[in-house]
Order: C-alpha cells, then sequence, then structure tokens
C-alpha cells in the first residue's frame, strides 16, 4: 500500500464527510437540530469515537512494535557477521573462501533488502547462500587442534543464526496492517466528522479547525502504513549497521 495514496484518500473522505456534514446542517429542517437531537447524536458519536480511538492508537502501537523488532533484528544480524568474520578469522587463512562467501551474502542482502523495498518491488528470497553455501563451506573445514575446533563449533552456530534471521527479515516483509479493520477505522473516523460539522458552525475557524483535524488523522494513517514497510519509504530502516559489518569484512 502507498503511504502517500492513502494518507490523501483518507484526508480525502474525511475533509468531504465534515464539509457533507455542515451541508446538511444548512438544508436540514431547524427542528431536526434541536438540543435534544444533539444530545442524542452526541452520545451516539461518543461511544463510535470510544470505539474508534484505541482501535487506531493500537495500530499505531503495533505497527511502531513491528518496526522496533525488525530494526533490532537488523542490527543482531550485522554484529553476528562481524562475530563471525572475526572467528574464521581466527580459525586460520583456511576459511578465505567461507570469508568472501559471507561478504558476497552480505552484499546481496543489503542490495536485496532496501534496494527492492525502495523502487516498489517484491522482495526475493533470499537465496542459498545463508542457508547453503555458507554452512557448507564452515563444514568443508578440517580442524588441526582444539582452537580451530572451537572455532568451527562457533562459526557453525553463528551461521545457522544468520541463516534463520535473514529467512525472518524475508518472511517479515508482508504488511501487518489488517485492511479490512483500516477500513472500519476510517470509516468510524469520517462518521464522527460528519456528525461534528452537522451541528458546527460554518466559518472560517471551525472549517479550517477540522481540517487540520482531519489532516492529523490522516498523519496517523501515513504513520502507521510507513511504519508498516520498514525498508523503504520515508521512515525506513537504516541499513548502516550491515554496511559498517560489511567494511569489517574487507578488513
Amino acid at each position: 500500500m502507498n503511504p502517500y495514496l492513502i494518507a490523501s484518500i483518507v484526508f480525502a473522505c474525511i475533509a468531504a464527510a465534515t464539509l457533507l456534514g455542515m451541508r446538511l446542517n444548512a438544508a436540514l429542517p431547524k427542528h431536526h437540530l434541536s438540543a435534544d437531537t444533539k444530545d442524542a447524536v452526541r452520545i451516539g458519536m461518543g461511544l463510535v469515537a470510544t470505539m474508534a480511538a484505541p482501535i487506531l492508537g493500537l495500530l499505531v502501537a503495533s505497527a511502531k512494535s513491528s518496526y522496533d523488532t525488525e530494526k533490532s533484528e537488523v542490527t543482531q544480524m550485522a554484529a553476528k557477521v562481524a562475530f563471525l568474520d572475526r572467528v574464521l578469522l581466527n580459525y586460520g587463512p583456511e576459511t578465505q573462501p567461507a570469508r568472501e562467501i559471507l561478504r558476497q551474502a552480505v552484499e546481496g542482502a543489503i542490495s536485496r533488502i532496501w534496494t527492492e523495498a525502495a523502487i516498489g518491488r517484491e522482495p526475493t528470497d533470499p537465496g542459498s547462500t545463508w542457508s547453503e553455501a555458507l554452512p557448507k563451506a564452515i563444514q568443508k573445514l578440517a580442524p588441526q587442534d582444539d582452537a580451530q575446533r572451537t572455532f568451527k563449533s562457533q562459526a557453525a552456530a553463528v551461521t545457522t543464526d544468520l541463516g534463520q534471521m535473514r529467512w525472518l527479515l524475508y518472511e517479515q516483509t508482508g504488511s501487518s496492517i489488517s485492511l479490512p479493520l483500516l477500513i472500519v477505522v476510517i470509516s468510524w473516523l469520517a462518521i464522527i466528522f460528519a456528525s461534528v460539522g452537522l451541528f458546527a458552525p460554518s466559518n472560517p475557524t471551525v472549517v479550517g479547525a477540522l481540517l487540520l483535524a482531519a489532516l492529523s488523522v490522516a498523519g496517523a494513517i501515513f504513520l502507521i502504513l510507513e511504519l508498516d514497510q520498514p525498508f523503504g519509504g520515508l521512515i525506513q530502516i537504516s541499513n548502516q549497521p550491515m554496511l559498517n559489518a560489511l567494511n569489517h569484512l574487507a578488513k
């Protein structure tokens, strides 16, 4: 989902609902706008607002939690990559082929995760490098002493973790936002703004304030959708940790 397009549609819908309510205010008979009518509408819309506000807040919190989780996974993955390279370096020069495979895997991950997200393409799977080529290269090592056996065991364990984390990042690229739930919440908000416009005086101050409120709601929807796309868009997870790890591999 394009956050800019969806947020613009949300703003347009809520603003249109507000203006429609103001038009109805001028068109309805006066007895339909009595104090008793206002109280009845206020009670009903208060119930809708009570349902909409927590759900909107939960959507923001859920998107932020998912974003933070993936950001943490990227940092952990970069740290494990750098650590694995040091372990292989400590093993000895025999690990040079495995280190080269690791470097190629990191370069490919950076290209696939961030480049494809930036251009809006569906992410491709990580391939066999993380789960096949790199583990096989490490398993081919033939330790000559206890120290090398320890380094090989550590390298194998970290490689397994990296393979799992890389596939986890791939599987998490799908949207975690429920589109039907988002539509229902936006519908509730449009109804609330229409009811406010129905009894609001039609002057520039009120219209401006309601439009600013509609813009704020659209901004919240934009924030939710942006956080739901952590590797592309305006609020994206930085690739700097992985670039730092790649720089370590070159040393």
